[in-house]
């Protein structure tokens, strides 16, 4: 049982050291000349005005969190839907449940506002 473990730490040692590895085999092979011009935001070419830093409204993040949460439960659907005559009908009542938690959160967030571009 430990020769089971020694192969796990075998590969995890030559993974971790095979990175290593590439990232000083990388700094010592690139060539490193950095002047004023390398180190400017580049813009599709444009010539920089202004400052790097703009705010922008908290609801576009809110929206893309608000996105990848019910993206995320939707493909805990698709396990269950595959083998869904194998599960029976406590399976099926547990789905019915989920189902109503992610639609009461989409009601919650719709009530808020949160999905309003405005």
């Amino acid at each position: 049982m430990p020769s089971d473990y020694a192969y796990v730490g075998l590969f995890l040692l030559f993974g971790v050291g095979f990175v290593i590895f590439v990232f000083i085999l990388s700094k010592l092979i690139a060539p490193y000349k950095p002047n004023p011009v390398k180190k400017e935001n580049y813009e599709c070419g444009e010539v920089p005005i202004g400052q790097g830093w703009v705010q922008f409204n908290v609801r576009y993040y809110l929206f893309a969190i608000i996105f990848v949460i019910f993206d995320v439960e939707v493909v805990f659907l698709f396990p269950w839907a595959v083998v869904y005559k194998s599960l029976g009908f406590f399976a099926f009542v547990e789905m019915l449940i989920f189902i109503a938690v992610l639609l009461f959160g989409l009601v919650y967030v719709w009530k808020k506002g949160a999905l309003k571009w405005v």
